[in-house]
C-alpha cells in the first residue's frame, strides 16, 4: 500500500531525497497540486477532515497510475479529486440528515494571501459555502469546478461525466441559485474588522446597544454542537433575540472566556477560548457594513483544524 505524500511543508525533503524514478515523479506532481485539490475538495464538502480522506483516495489512484499517458496532471488530479469528492458528499447528504441542529462547515485557520485573493475567500466564507449546501451535488462540483477555479466546460464535464451541454445547464442553473443567495453588498476588509472589533467590544462589555447596532436587524445565528456541546438548534432570528441570547448565555459562565480576532476561511472571525481551552468559532456574515450572519462552531470535531497552523487555500 501506498503511503499518503507529506504536507506541502515538506516539499523540499521530497524533492532533495533519494526518491527517484516515476514514483519520485508522481509524488513531487501531487505535492505541487496539494494546495489546490484540498481546496477543491474542501468547497466541495465543507469539511477538511472529509476534504483530507478524498486527498488519500487521489493519491492511491494516482501513485498507481502510468504518467506516460497523462496528458495534463493538474486536470487529471483535479477530475479524479472531483469525482471522489462527488462521491462522498452523497454520503454525507445522508448524514447530515441525521446531524443534530444545524450543521455548518467546518472552519479553517486561513493564510493571509487567502484573503487577498478575493473570489477564493468569498468562496470558501462560512456564508458561501452555507447556500452552496443548498446545490446538488452535482451542481456544487460544476459551480466550484467553473466559478471558482475557472475550468472550461469540457474539462468539468470529464470530471462530472455528463456532456459539456448538461454542464453549461447547470452551471447557469447553480449560478442563478447562489447569486439570489449570496451577501448582498460588498465589505471591504477595513469595514469587516471594525464591524467584527465593535461586535467583541459590546460582547465582552454586556453592551446591548452597541451589540444592536452592529446587528442587522434581520440577523441570523446559527449554531453547530453536533449533539456533543450545547449550541442552538434552530436558527435565532432578529437582532433582539440574538443580542439578548449572546449577553443572557454568556453572563452565566462559570469560567473566563476571551475571544481573539483570526482570519477564519478568508475572512476576519472570532476564536473563544473557556479557561483557555478552544470552545467555538465564530465566523460572521457581513452585507451593507452590517453584520446578517453569526455561525458559531462549538462542536469539537470540527475544531481539529483550528487547533493546528493556518491553511494554505489556492485556485
Amino acid at each position: 500500500m501506498h503511503e499518503t505524500p507529506p504536507e506541502p511543508n515538506e516539499r523540499e525533503k521530497l524533492v532533495t531525497s533519494e526518491n527517484s524514478g516515476e514514483q519520485g515523479d508522481a509524488t513531487e506532481s501531487f505535492v505541487a497540486h496539494r494546495n489546490l485539490l484540498f481546496t477543491v475538495a474542501y468547497e466541495m464538502l465543507g469539511s477538511a477532515a472529509d476534504a483530507e480522506d478524498v486527498l488519500q483516495e487521489t493519491w492511491l489512484k494516482w501513485a498507481g497510475v502510468d504518467l506516460d499517458t497523462v496528458r495534463d496532471r493538474r486536470a487529471y488530479l483535479v477530475r479524479v479529486t472531483t469525482r471522489q469528492a462527488l462521491n462522498r458528499l452523497r454520503t454525507l447528504g445522508r448524514r447530515k440528515e441525521s446531524y443534530v441542529g444545524s450543521w455548518l462547515p467546518e472552519p479553517l485557520l486561513t493564510t493571509p494571501d487567502v484573503a487577498e485573493d478575493v473570489e477564493l475567500a468569498d468562496s470558501v466564507s462560512m456564508a458561501m459555502m452555507l447556500v452552496m449546501e443548498t446545490l446538488s451535488p452535482t451542481e456544487r462540483a460544476v459551480f466550484v469546478l467553473r466559478e471558482v477555479f475557472e475550468l472550461d466546460y469540457d474539462e468539468i464535464a470529464e470530471a462530472v461525466e455528463k456532456s459539456p451541454a448538461a454542464v453549461r445547464q447547470t452551471a447557469h442553473r447553480a449560478r442563478a441559485h447562489v447569486a439570489a443567495r449570496r451577501p448582498r453588498g460588498a465589505v471591504s476588509a477595513t469595514e469587516s474588522q471594525e464591524a467584527l472589533a465593535a461586535f467583541q467590544r459590546a460582547v465582552e462589555t454586556g453592551d446591548l446597544q452597541g451589540l444592536l447596532d452592529v446587528l442587522s436587524p434581520d440577523v441570523v445565528l446559527l449554531g453547530d454542537g453536533g449533539g456533543i456541546k450545547q449550541a442552538v438548534l434552530r436558527p435565532v432570528v432578529g437582532a433582539d433575540k440574538v443580542a439578548r441570547l449572546m449577553l443572557g448565555g454568556l453572563s452565566k459562565l462559570p469560567v473566563v472566556m476571551t475571544m481573539d480576532p483570526a482570519q477564519v476561511n478568508g475572512h476576519p472571525a472570532l476564536v473563544v477560548r473557556l479557561d483557555g481551552e478552544l470552545d467555538t468559532v465564530v465566523a460572521v456574515r457581513f452585507d451593507e457594513g452590517r453584520i446578517t450572519g453569526l455561525y458559531a462552531v462549538r462542536n469539537p470535531e470540527k475544531l481539529s483544524y483550528m487547533r493546528e497552523e493556518a491553511t494554505t487555500l489556492s485556485r
